[in-house]
């Protein structure tokens, strides 16, 4: 009696839709940190940041009282203010809530902005390329709020939550952006880290 037995061996055609997603992200994110037509500009950039006479400050902004950055405590402020006011936009009568959330994620972005460009000087160019679209989904998603917040203010609130739900898209491609930087640069570190010396090699008679 012959039996068949399904090959469950995952092939090309597959794969799932994430995994087409995944891949598709990968590439594009590959694809920028790759990419040197903008590198003349973005050492232009960084040299000037550093250039920047800012002190002390620039220790603060790079967070060395933490002993790590600060830019990924700040940015908490705003991503936290714009997801729960989306949250609260789906509240019946939680309007004046989300929109006070949705000004106070804007002034939030001042600080970490500034600790984002000052850890941005001093990047390797492949993850200052991937920096420069990080602040280009970040511009986005404020841009996004703004109007949010000028729909709110003007009694649009349906206006102002589809202008939040774009701007909470922009976020989280920011943030996915953010934590490659994060992540590649530590997996740099660890695969430039030389590995220990042989210890002697000790033979019984």
């Amino acid at each position: 009696m012959n039996s068949y037995i399904e090959d469950s061996t995952p092939g090309p055609e597959r794969a799932s839709a994430l995994e087409r997603a995944s891949e598709r992200w990968l590439g594009a994110v590959s694809g920028i940190e790759e990419t040197t037509a903008a590198d003349p500009v973005i050492r232009g950039l960084q040299r000037g940041i550093r250039a920047l006479p800012l002190g002390r400050i620039r220790g603060l902004l790079r967070g060395g009282p933490l002993g790590h950055p600060a830019h990924p405590l700040l940015v908490e402020v705003p991503m936290g203010c714009w997801m729960s006011a989306s949250l609260l936009d789906a509240v019946p009568g939680a309007h004046r809530a989300a929109t006070v959330l949705t000004a106070a994620g804007l002034v939030g972005v001042a600080p970490a902005a500034a600790a984002g460009w000052a850890d941005w000087a001093e990047l390797p160019p492949r993850q200052a390329r991937i920096g420069v679209a990080h602040a280009a989904a970040n511009a986005a998603a404020v841009a996004c709020y703004a109007v949010s917040l000028a729909d709110r203010l003007r009694g649009r609130s349906a206006r102002g939550r589809l202008w939040s739900l774009a701007g909470l898209g922009a976020v989280a491609v920011s943030g996915a952006l953010g934590g490659h930087i994060a992540y590649s640069g530590r997996l740099e570190a660890v695969d430039s880290t030389p590995a220990p010396a042989p210890g002697p090699v000790l033979v019984r008679p």
